[in-house]
């Protein structure tokens, strides 16, 4: 007793406060994992299988805390610059303290609001977002209570700063004799303590992120990683790669999935120039090409949700080519759009290719439409996601965006959609040569604002129960979907009576679905495989150049300007990896996916949805057409093999072409 009281007389104020807040720390830290688990854990895991979560999550957040700590002790190595020599200094470390505490917390309140949105940690894709900070501020603003987060936020860090105080207050209480600040032993013990935390405490092998993964479950590797540790580590993701010999390996997958000829086999090379068809359009069609925010499938009348949220597009697509089994590469606007114009899915990990300057400079179909007037439409700015510097691979591209329209704007995605499609049909009835307008619509997304001006639109009441089960989480957006049918009604109806609409092609597609519950429309693929994110409608719509069709295979938003340029009397060259729907004969059905942050890719059949990951050894095979999967292990096993292959040579194929597919 004699030499432990001797021995806790000799630990100096400093470290005995660094102690106090190395399990205050914890505590803050813990927390938020539990919080993380209690909100978002799946129905299928217990709490007892997280456990190693748990573990292994301290040992992360031991890292952290030391990294934040750590600056403390080693500055009151020196005495004069420790928290107990002098009120200066205790106000100095008081902010500091109160700085890195604001930190943390910011970091886990995104997180939580990412795992919501998400469902996965927050990671540096979030870096997309700051690239735009006003207009994404604007967003929030308009989307959140981002006033209350504020001041909660706020709160927090004053009452755990006047925790730290207090514990500042009670360490000089307890050690009312004083202690040598100069004893420079336990700093060093504390310094070398702090090392193996950073390095990885209770073993004797780093720490690094890649450890988490080896749980094998993405959910409880998201519950031992903790979003600081998640967030530095993935901004390494965000420098485009690619395996120029991995690439090369998957060629004759990609040649055989393409149907390429005989010469592109031998030279390896996907560059094919594509003759017109003998049913090929010699009218010289105009285009319309309207690119429809968060549009999913599930969500709409063509699904048969019974909400009947899309009569009137569903009536176009009676009426038009439509193909109910779309599926975009990617989720998100900035990668939809990039994919549709390039035929490149945007695997590229953590940054939208559109703000990456190695990947920007893309070849695109549409300027082998010679002799056509380009245009692109925008209610709001298109320095967003820089989507300027993506449509810029356009040639003599008009641009028409933010503040060159009469309409007012009503958010911060500027004017609304219907003011925009008739912005845009009044620009282009003024041309005498044949048009190409590519339209992007952004109503159809927080903050979800209609026009009070547009009080033909009516605002059908649905209640909150009935909502959930039909895939919508609340009124506003559901009225924004209704919306947005008014909006492609209004299109139409002004372009019927345009002289140019009788040789027109408009072609609808999704940006991009959203994930939600679509089991009562859809098998559980797409609810459990989160195949909502994706699955987008594709309509082909000219009453009189088209003859109207279901088409019900899986195609991919990258095969939309192949198809497009198929039906035209023009040569084009197909660089990518789009291909024309409606002229290949004998083809493999099928669409490339990636939900990048989980890490996830995979590919979409008739039949199948197979779906594997880039960071830990697990394999799903999911039917398509039902809930049970009817097939013996050995038909299984050879299914999932062949779309293994061809879900990595789609990932390796595309990586390699956002540094190769040039302008």
């Amino acid at each position: 007793m004699i030499l432990k009281a001797n021995i806790r007389r000799t630990i100096p104020l400093t470290i005995r406060w660094v102690i106090v807040l190395w399990f205050v720390y914890v505590l803050i830290f813990s927390l938020f994992r539990i919080s993380t688990v209690l909100l978002f854990k799946p129905a299928n895991i217990n709490f007892l299988s997280l456990l190693p979560s748990f573990w292994l999550g301290f040992r992360f957040d031991a890292k952290w805390i030391a990294i934040i700590l750590m600056p403390i002790v080693a500055l009151s190595l020196h005495p004069r610059f420790s928290p107990f020599f002098s009120e200066r200094n205790k106000r100095a470390w008081f902010y500091y303290l109160a700085l890195t505490t604001l930190v943390v917390l910011f970091f886990f309140g995104a997180d939580i609001g990412n795992f919501n949105y998400n469902h996965t940690r927050i990671n540096a894709s979030a870096l997309n977002f700051a690239e735009d900070p006003v207009i994404s501020f604007k967003m929030l603003w308009q989307s959140y209570p981002m006033f209350w987060i504020l001041t909660g936020l706020a709160i927090a860090v004053f009452l755990i700063t006047k925790v730290f105080r207090k514990t500042h207050v009670q360490t000089i209480r307890r050690n009312a004799a004083g202690i040598a600040e100069g004893s420079r032993g336990w700093h060093l013990a504390v310094l070398l303590f702090f090392l193996w935390c950073i390095f990885g405490i209770f073993s004797l092998k780093q720490l690094v992120w890649e450890d988490a993964f080896q749980l094998n479950d993405n959910f409880r590797s998201y519950v031992a990683l903790n979003p600081l540790q998640n967030f530095f580590t993935t901004l390494q993701f965000r420098k485009p790669s690619f395996e120029q010999a991995k690439a090369k390996s998957y060629f004759p997958v990609m040649a055989d999935f393409l149907q390429l000829d005989s010469v592109n086999t031998v030279d390896k090379d996907y560059a094919r120039l594509v003759l017109p068809g003998s049913k090929a359009l010699e009218s010289r069609p105009n285009v319309i090409l309207v690119i429809c925010e968060s549009f999913s499938m599930y969500k709409s009348s063509m699904s048969g949700n019974p909400l009947n949220t899309t009569p009137f597009f569903k009536s176009l697509c009676d009426s038009g080519l439509f193909f109910n089994h779309c599926f975009s590469p990617t989720f998100g606007t900035a990668r939809g759009i990039f994919g549709i114009l390039t035929g490149t899915p945007d695997v590229q990990l953590s940054e939208f290719s559109s703000r990456n300057p190695a990947a920007i400079n893309q070849h695109t179909i549409i300027n082998d439409f010679v002799d056509y007037q380009k245009y692109y439409f925008l209610g709001g700015n298109s320095d967003f996601n820089n989507f300027e510097g993506l449509v810029k691979n356009i040639d003599s591209l008009h641009l028409h965006q933010e503040g060159s329209y009469k309409s007012p704007s009503i958010n911060v995605w500027g004017i609304s959609d219907k003011s925009l499609f008739l912005e845009a049909e009044n620009v282009l009835s003024q041309n005498k040569k044949p048009f190409f307008a590519i339209i992007q619509t952004a109503d159809n997304h927080r903050p979800f604002t209609i026009p009070e001006t547009d009080s033909d639109f009516e605002r059908k009441i649905v209640t909150e129960d009935t909502l959930f089960k039909y895939g919508f989480e609340s009124i506003k957006e559901y009225q924004s979907f209704c919306y947005t049918d008014y909006c492609f009604k209004k299109l139409i109806q002004k372009a019927k009576a345009e002289s140019w609409f009788n040789n027109t092609i408009f072609v609808f597609v999704g940006d991009h679905g959203l994930e939600g519950d679509a089991s009562e429309m859809y098998p559980k693929a797409w609810t459990s495989g989160r195949l909502t994110d994706e699955h987008v409608p594709l309509l082909f719509y000219a009453p009189e150049l088209i003859t109207p069709q279901l088409r019900k295979e899986a195609v991919s938003q990258i095969d939309v300007l192949p198809t497009l340029a198929g039906m035209l009397h023009l040569s084009y060259l197909n660089t990518t990896l789009g291909r024309d729907l409606l002229h290949s004969k004998n083809k493999e059905d099928g669409a490339f996916i990636i939900h990048h942050d989980e890490g996830n890719i995979g590919f979409v059949t008739d039949d199948y949805y197979f779906v594997k990951n880039l960071r830990i050894n697990t394999e799903e095979l999911w039917p398509m057409n039902s809930n049970m999967l009817n097939l013996s292990p050995a038909q299984k096993d050879s299914v999932q093999a062949h779309l293994s292959r061809l879900t990595s040579a789609f990932y390796e194929t595309s990586k390699w072409m956002l540094m190769n597919n040039k302008n």
